[in-house]
């Protein structure tokens, strides 16, 4: 069986390529998701046993639906920002998101994806209040 051993894993092409037969022979200390659901659910389970930090697609690929936000905005009030001004709202938002998500998983002692779920969770559940559906 094919073993892996390197600092960061970038599954890049397709989905479910990480799965509970394989996810044992990874030795890496990061993956970072870069296709979309390249590992699946048991797979995760046990990458985060194995101490393996997982950061998952949908952080991982936020950064080209967040700079098309930030063409829109720039698009709707006709005031364009310089390339170093788009990467730097970029970084801060990234940034934000990440350590968002990494506090969230410490929190509930659970991987990445699972905390980025539960910070998706109270902000749907915030919207709600504030629309007074609940």
């Amino acid at each position: 069986m094919l073993e892996l051993e390197c600092d960061v894993l970038v599954p890049s092409a397709l989905e479910n390529v990480i799965t509970r037969k394989n996810s044992q022979n990874i030795s890496c200390k990061i993956i970072a998701e870069l296709a979309n659901g390249p590992t699946t659910p048991a797979g995760d389970q046990i990458l985060f046993k194995n101490d393996i930090i997982v950061i998952p697609d949908f952080l991982c690929n936020a950064g080209g639906v967040t700079v098309s936000y930030l063409e829109m905005v720039q698009d709707y009030y006709r005031y364009f920002w310089t390339e170093a001004e788009v990467f730097t709202a970029l970084d801060k938002i990234i940034t934000k998101a990440y350590r968002s998500v990494v506090h969230k998983a410490n929190e509930y002692n659970s991987n990445y994806r699972m905390g980025a779920y539960l910070i998706a969770i109270e902000r749907v559940i915030n919207a709600m209040k504030l629309r007074g559906w609940l």
